[in-house]
C-alpha cells in the first residue's frame, strides 16, 4: 500500500462545515482540519468541531483539530465608502485620534496607539499584504504622513505591516485570551499562536492553556522577522512551527521566503520539531478546479524539503473547489514524496541522550536497511513517533496507543498513521500478537511480512520505550528472528 506521508491540514468554513462535505474531505485525503479564529464566531466553531468528531467516529478515523489564534494583526480602520483608491505619489495619513469608521481617501484612523512610537520618518508601511506600499515622510502629533509608492483600491480593515519588521504589539490579545479558554472547552489538539515575537509569548499562551484546562500542543506561527532572530528558541519550545508565509513575506520581503522556508524546514526537522508551511498553496483553486502549475510546484518543494504537513485556508474554507482542492494537493505530495531522496537525519554517530529516543533512531535505521513492511510503536504519548518520523523512509509508520488524544496528535506527524490498541494487562507476546492483528486489520500486512515493533517493559509508562523486535506475521515469536536492544 502506498501512503501519502505529507499531512494535509484543510480549513473549515461556509464551504466545507456540512457533515457530508468534511466526510468528502476526509475521504479526500485530509489528516486535520483548522479552526480560524479570525473569523465566524465560537458557536460556529464549535459546530464545526462536534461535525468533526461525529464523523471521524463513524469512519473510525482519527482527526486533528487545530485552533488558530487571531493574534495582534495591526490594521487600519474603516472607510466612509468602504474603500478608497490610492495612487503612487499621493499624500495619505494614518490619524490615531480619528473616528474609526471616518477614513477618507486622504486619511484614515488607527487602533494600535504605539504605532506612533513604533515608526520613524523613512520607514516603509505595507497595507493589505504588502499590496500598498506608504513611505513615511513626517510624523506630528497623532498624524503619521505618507507619500503613496505602490497605489490601488484599499478597503477597511487591512493589516498594516512596517518593512523589516519591529512592531512592538503583544502577541496575544484580549480576545485570543478568551479564545484559549474556547479552545480547551473544544478539546482542541492544537493551538496556533500568530505574531509571536519569541519563546516567552509560548511559553504565556501555554499557562494558559494549562489553566483553562488543556494539554493542547502549541504551533508557533512563524510571520514576524524578529521570530527568525530567535528561532532556536522557539524551535525548542514548540510543539511545531507554521511557516505563515503571508505576512512573514510582508516583513522580509517576498524574494526572501523560499530560502526562509528551506531554512526553517531543515531546522524544525533537525530538532525534532514538527513543521507546517502555509499560505496561497493552491489559491487559484478558490475559483478553479485545477490548480496552477507553480502552485504545484510550490506543494511539491516543500515535500521535497521535508515539511511534515501543508495547508489550506481560503481553498477550503470558502472556496467553489474544496475536495478538488484537498484531492490535487494529495496527487502532489504523493508524486513528490517517491523523489524525496535525500535523509533527513540526525548523522549516524549522533549521541542520544534518552534510551526511548535510541531506541526509535535504531528502527529507523533497521527498517530502511532491512525488507520491513510497516513499523508499529507502542506510545502513550506519541514522542516515539515523533521521532521515528524525522527519518525519510517510505516505510508507515504506525503509532499503536491507548489514548484518543494522542492518536489525534499523531495526526501532523509525517509519515505517522493512528491506530487504537488496549495493551494493558496484557503479557508481552499477547501485545505482540495484538499489534500484528492491528496492522492486519489496517490492511498494511500479509502472511510473513516483517514488522518492527517498539515498546517499553513496563508498558504504559510514558517514555518508557527501551526494546525494539522483528516479528513475522502469522509466526510464533519461536520461529521469528528476534532483536531485542
Amino acid at each position: 500500500m502506498m501512503h501519502r506521508r505529507t499531512k494535509i491540514i484543510a480549513t473549515l468554513g461556509p464551504a466545507s462545515d456540512s457533515e457530508e462535505t468534511v466526510a468528502a474531505l476526509i475521504d479526500a485525503g485530509v489528516d486535520l482540519v483548522r479552526l480560524n479564529f479570525s473569523h465566524g464566531s465560537m458557536e460556529d466553531h464549535k459546530k464545526r468541531v462536534e461535525v468533526v468528531r461525529k464523523v471521524s467516529r463513524e469512519k473510525h478515523y482519527s482527526i486533528g483539530i487545530l485552533g488558530d489564534l487571531q493574534g495582534a494583526k495591526i490594521r487600519i480602520a474603516a472607510f466612509k465608502e468602504g474603500k478608497i483608491n490610492l495612487k503612487a505619489g499621493d499624500t495619505f495619513k494614518l490619524d490615531g485620534e480619528l473616528d474609526l469608521y471616518a477614513g477618507t481617501k486622504e486619511v484614515v484612523g488607527f487602533a494600535y496607539k504605539d504605532l506612533l512610537k513604533d515608526v520613524s520618518p523613512n520607514d516603509t508601511l505595507l497595507i493589505d499584504d504588502g499590496r500598498i506600499v506608504l513611505d513615511i515622510v513626517s510624523m506630528e502629533g497623532s498624524v503619521i504622513t505618507t507619500k503613496v509608492a505602490v497605489g490601488g483600491e484599499v478597503s477597511s480593515c487591512k493589516g498594516i505591516n512596517r518593512k523589516g519588521g519591529g512592531l512592538s504589539a503583544a502577541a496575544l490579545t484580549e480576545k485570543d485570551i478568551e479564545d484559549i479558554k474556547h479552545a480547551a472547552d473544544l478539546d482542541l489538539d492544537y493551538l496556533a499562536v500568530s505574531f509571536l515575537k519569541d519563546a516567552e509569548d509560548i511559553a504565556h499562551a501555554r499557562r494558559l492553556l494549562k489553566q483553562a484546562g488543556s494539554a493542547a500542543g502549541i504551533v508557533a506561527k512563524i510571520e514576524r522577522a524578529e521570530a527568525l532572530e530567535v528561532i532556536d528558541n522557539i524551535l525548542e519550545s514548540a510543539d511545531a512551527i507554521m511557516i505563515a508565509r503571508g505576512d512573514l513575506g510582508v516583513e522580509i520581503g517576498d524574494a526572501n521566503v523560499p530560502g526562509v522556508q528551506k531554512w526553517l524546514i531543515e531546522k524544525a526537522r533537525d530538532t525534532y520539531c514538527v513543521v507546517i508551511t502555509a499560505t496561497q498553496m493552491m489559491e487559484s483553486m478558490n475559483h478553479s478546479p485545477i490548480p496552477t502549475r507553480a502552485e504545484v510546484s510550490d506543494v511539491a518543494n516543500a515535500v521535497l524539503d521535508g515539511t511534515d504537513a501543508v495547508m489550506l485556508s481560503s481553498e477550503t474554507a470558502i472556496g467553489k473547489y474544496p475536495i478538488e482542492t484537498v484531492k490535487a494537493m494529495s496527487r502532489i505530495c504523493r508524486a513528490s514524496e517517491k523523489q524525496e531522496l535525500e535523509l533527513h537525519s540526525k548523522p549516524v554517530d549522533s549521541r542520544f541522550g534518552r534510551v526511548d529516543q535510541a531506541i526509535a533512531m535504531a528502527a529507523m535505521y533497521l527498517a530502511n536497511h532491512l525488507d520491513v513492511a510497516a513499523i508499529a510503536t507502542l506510545t502513550e504519548s506519541g514522542s516515539t513517533a515523533l521521532w521515528m518520523s524525522r527519518i525519510s523512509s517510505d516505510i508507515p509508520i504506525y503509532a499503536l496507543t491507548r489514548h484518543i488524544k494522542t492518536r489525534q496528535r499523531v495526526t501532523l506527524y509525517k509519515g505517522v498513521f493512528p491506530a487504537h490498541i488496549d495493551f494493558l494487562g496484557k503479557t508481552h507476546a499477547e501485545v505482540n500478537r495484538a499489534a500484528l492483528d492491528v496492522l492486519q486489520v489496517c490492511k498494511e500486512v500479509e502472511q510473513d511480512d516483517l514488522v518492527i515493533l517498539t515498546k517499553g517493559d513496563l508498558m504504559g509508562v510514558d517514555g518508557g520505550t527501551n526494546a525494539m523486535k522483528v516479528l513475522r506475521v502469522g509466526h510464533t515469536l519461536e520461529e521469528t528472528g528476534v532483536f531485542k536492544h
